[in-house]
């Protein structure tokens, strides 16, 4: 038993950052799930855009769907649906063995979308039903904007995988949409036994940000530990909503847990350890997205304990300890979720460019 089986054994399921043809083409997607336990697999505009840049694979369906696309965007989601198709086929296994808990695979809605409701609600109801998977969720940013559409989205009994998520108020109203929207369906008189959600809480780049700040005032101390802190505070928020009597009702209707998905968990900072983020938030009914490189970190050289639960004192003194300090945690994470989609939307037009030029050259 490898550190990455011992995770899964404490209840906490891993899923991978990543997805391109040769990864599952080459088996090494089904070795991770036979041998590692991996559970499911994210993707966003980033990892296309380095999958379909980065190698040949994509150009003879360029090259044939060229033909009858004009629009560059259609032509990245024809593909980008292929893969995920294909992908949720391999963890369809994983999906049916683990009830419907994990297995899933996420497709994003075009990031120029993050601040137009309407347009998200249209665009993930139509990848929702172009994809024709139960294993598959849909990516919505956790903007103030995508906040109805994904209680819209649920309501229709779409997946939703809910992004870009950094501050805790945020996180706040997201758990409202789930419940609302799982109310909303079983209002109708629908099901809700299939409905699955997850939130995902990024966590670097709240360091990457934050700790500049702390060392400008003194507070190494800090450096390294608020992100952590962040995603102890987000389970208690998660254990606050499955105790409520307002979800334990949705429960007794079948309802799924919404659970905790901590994204961006590859260390940024190389005086850091790589598996900080891996060994730090380790718990139960969570996940946690690691891109290949700490996976086969973890695997090699990480310690798998229950981790997420312990040292609740130490979390909230940090995020007491920044408020004394004069750093706004709030304003920093809004400012991480402007950038966020900022650089989505890079990676997106950097993506479509791609696609044009290899288009033109093929």
């Amino acid at each position: 038993m490898n550190p990455l089986n011992k995770i899964r054994n404490l209840g906490q399921s891993i899923w991978l950052d990543l997805l391109d043809r040769e990864i599952m083409t080459s088996g090494k997607l089904q070795s991770l799930i036979d041998n590692d336990d991996l559970r499911g697999l994210t993707s966003n505009p980033s990892i296309f855009e380095k999958a379909i840049s980065g190698s040949s694979d994509y150009d003879e369906d360029i090259v044939k769907l060229a033909q009858k696309e004009t629009d560059n965007s259609a032509i990245f989601f024809d593909l980008a649906i292929d893969d995920i198709q294909k992908a949720a086929d391999i963890f369809k296994p994983v999906y049916d063995s683990t009830g419907g808990k994990d297995g899933f695979v996420s497709l994003e809605v075009s990031p120029y979308l993050a601040r137009d409701t309407d347009g998200t609600i249209e665009q993930a109801r139509e990848l929702w039903k172009r994809v024709g998977r139960k294993n598959v969720m849909i990516k919505i940013p956790g903007t103030k904007e995508g906040l109805i559409a994904i209680r819209e989205c649920l309501r229709e009994g779409i997946n939703i995988n809910v992004t870009l998520l950094f501050g805790l108020p945020r996180y706040r109203e997201i758990t409202e949409a789930f419940m609302g929207g799982l109310e909303d369906r079983l209002a109708e008189g629908n099901s809700i036994k299939d409905v699955a959600s997850v939130a995902s809480f990024f966590l670097s780049r709240i360091d990457v940000m934050v700790d500049p700040m702390l060392k400008e005032n003194g507070a190494d101390d800090l450096v390294g530990k608020v992100a952590i802190a962040s995603a102890k505070k987000a389970y208690q928020i998660y254990q606050e909503m499955i105790e409520s009597d307002r979800f334990k009702k949705l429960e007794e209707s079948g309802a799924q847990r919404q659970r905790v998905l901590y994204a961006s968990t590859g260390t940024k900072d190389p005086s850091f350890s790589d598996v900080l983020y891996v060994e730090s938030i380790i718990g139960k009914d969570t996940i946690n997205t690691l891109p290949i490189e700490t996976i086969d970190a973890f695997r090699d050289h990480g310690n798998a304990e229950e981790t997420l639960t312990t040292n609740i004192d130490e979390a909230n003194n940090t995020m007491d300890e920044l408020k004394e300090k004069g750093i706004d945690i709030d304003k920093i994470t809004q400012k991480l979720e402007n950038e966020g989609i900022e650089k989505f939307n890079q990676a997106y037009e950097k993506l479509i460019k791609s696609i044009d030029s290899q288009r033109r050259k093929l």
